[in-house]
């Protein structure tokens, strides 16, 4: 009788987790660095040769770190919001330009608009592994301390920004 029910609870058991795990949203990838201090780095201004930001010029202000490439269209369907975001003027934009090559994302920028008050290259992509990168693009909110408060995987979208970046932005830079 054992070896008739053992084939069937086996199979309620998978397709329970197979259930459970259609229900997931693979945006939700947890980051370790949420409430850890942001990676420091020191990265080249895309279109500046010579300048270099890093992590510490930002320390004071909240800000947004964009994971983006002109290669990716992800970052196409997220970049009208982005240029939405930078009008209100309501935090720092900072983008980091990942795995590209420099003329391409100035022209991309060119094309599109650029939102961002400045935009950083990590073309070996070492900087997207420190700060946990999976694919671009990624979103992160970092506050006046230089402490990861949030990460969005994925294009945000408009829901995503009134809803989620808007607010917690607001909340961080009226902390002291």
């Amino acid at each position: 009788m054992f070896k008739y029910l053992a084939p069937l609870v086996l199979f309620i058991v998978m397709a329970i987790f197979l259930a459970l795990g259609l229900n997931l949203n693979p945006r939700d990838i947890p980051s370790p660095l949420i409430n850890q201090a942001a990676p420091d780095f020191s990265l080249p201004v895309l279109g500046q040769t010579g300048r270099v930001l890093t992590k510490d010029a930002l320390i004071g202000d909240v800000w947004i770190f964009n994971v983006w490439a002109s290669w990716c269209g992800s970052c196409r369907i997220e970049h009208p919001i982005f240029n939405q975001l930078a009008k209100k003027k309501l935090v720092t934009l900072v983008g980091l330009n990942y795995k590209d090559e420099p003329e391409a994302a100035k022209q991309w920028l060119a094309q599109l608009g650029n939102p961002y008050d400045i935009s950083v290259m990590d073309q070996e992509g070492r900087t997207g592994i420190d700060y946990g990168v999976y694919g671009v693009p990624e979103t992160f909110i970092i506050d006046k301390k230089g402490i990861v408060r949030y990460k969005h995987t994925g294009p945000v979208e408009v829901y995503d920004m009134q809803n989620t970046l808007i607010p917690l932005i607001k909340q961080l830079q009226a902390e002291i």
